[in-house]
């Protein structure tokens, strides 16, 4: 046995159906797909959604709530990730780019220091917002909480 006379297992293949070929194949005439209406028709193309005419449901549900266009997402970094990060590089003040260098956020993002988890170093955080538990938990241990 080579690679020129391997053939699929019987049965396992099947040729495929030549619509629009004839009355006499049995496939001609409609091609399988029935008479008038729109998935008759060349191009069809179902709308997501749609439901053959009927109300659909998207727009028989109420509308509820809003988007708020002017607000601002904020990356939550918590206590327990500065005090790991302040062990791993020795930092007395951890900045943005600090941040964005560990791979905590990206460039641009805006940053809010959460207190989650403890704070033992005396470390200065600058972020661009702070919770309040935050702010008293890094001043408790000695640091300063710095608001860009």
């Amino acid at each position: 046995m080579n690679l020129s006379n391997l053939k699929p297992a019987c049965g396992s293949t099947h040729s495929r159906r030549r619509l629009g070929r004839g009355i006499g194949s049995g496939l001609g005439r409609t091609s399988t797909r029935g008479h008038k209406g729109a998935k008759s028709r060349s191009g069809y193309k179902k709308k997501t959604g749609f439901e053959g005419g009927q109300m659909p449901l998207q727009r028989r549900l109420p509308k509820f709530g809003f988007k708020n266009i002017n607000r601002k997402e904020f990356k939550a970094i918590n206590l327990d990730t500065i005090q790991q990060l302040v062990e791993k590089t020795k930092l007395e003040k951890v900045g943005l780019n600090d941040f964005i260098n560990a791979g905590l956020t990206s460039a641009g993002e805006p940053v809010k220091v959460l207190a989650n988890g403890q704070l033992t170093s005396k470390v200065d955080v600058e972020a661009s917002a702070f919770s309040k538990t935050a702010i008293a938990a890094i001043e408790a241990a000695g640091g300063k909480a710095i608001k860009l």
